[in-house]
């Protein structure tokens, strides 16, 4: 089986919740830090940008805070920066301009000063682009994946997105699941 192919099944298996590039990214990724290639910097608009733009993917509930107060805008960047190849940096980074630009061009706004019909719109649009493209990596997706795996790995989506028992004691795989209950964290 194609490495490709194996990546792909274990993102379905996951649920689609994080897409093959992504896993890809992940898996591939673990090599020595090279400060070279990454050329892309964000600034702190940048990171309050993303941090809106994960907030409209998981947004605040009465039950848990959202994306935005987990501190995924300051993770995206992170991580990008850290992990991602220059290749998919340079998606990532492109798209984000395009956004920004789309927002000018169709709304004459900056998007911190979107709406929140505005904010769907163009968010719809993005998705709408990504699905188009399925075979390429997209700044969306890569910022959706990115939004899900910083926000259920932050103590926020751990402990209040999910049934969080600090100390479990034993494991007991016939634990009853009462209707309603969140999934489990530990």
């Amino acid at each position: 089986m194609e490495r490709r192919e194996a990546l792909k099944k274990l993102a379905y298996l996951m649920g689609g919740a994080i897409s093959a590039t992504t896993m890809g990214v992940l898996f591939e990724s673990f090599t020595v830090f090279d400060p070279e290639q990454n050329t892309y910097s964000f600034t702190a608009t940048d990171e309050e940008i993303l941090a809106e733009f994960s907030e409209i993917i998981l947004p605040t509930t009465e039950n848990s805070p959202g994306a935005k107060a987990a501190g995924v805008g300051a993770f995206i960047p992170l991580v990008m920066k850290d992990c991602y190849p220059p290749k998919l940096q340079e998606v990532f980074k492109n798209g984000f301009e395009d956004m920004l630009a789309k927002c000018k061009a169709k709304f004459n706004k900056e998007f911190l000063s979107l709406n929140s019909e505005e904010k769907n719109q163009l968010m719809n649009e993005l998705k709408q682009q990504a699905i188009d493209s399925n075979k390429e990596p997209s700044f969306f997706m890569i910022a959706r994946d990115l939004t899900i795996l910083g926000y259920f790995s932050s103590e926020i989506g751990c402990t209040m997105a999910r049934e969080y028992l600090p100390i479990p004691g034993k494991y007991d795989g016939s634990a009853e699941y009462k209707p309603g209950q969140k999934a489990w964290a530990t």
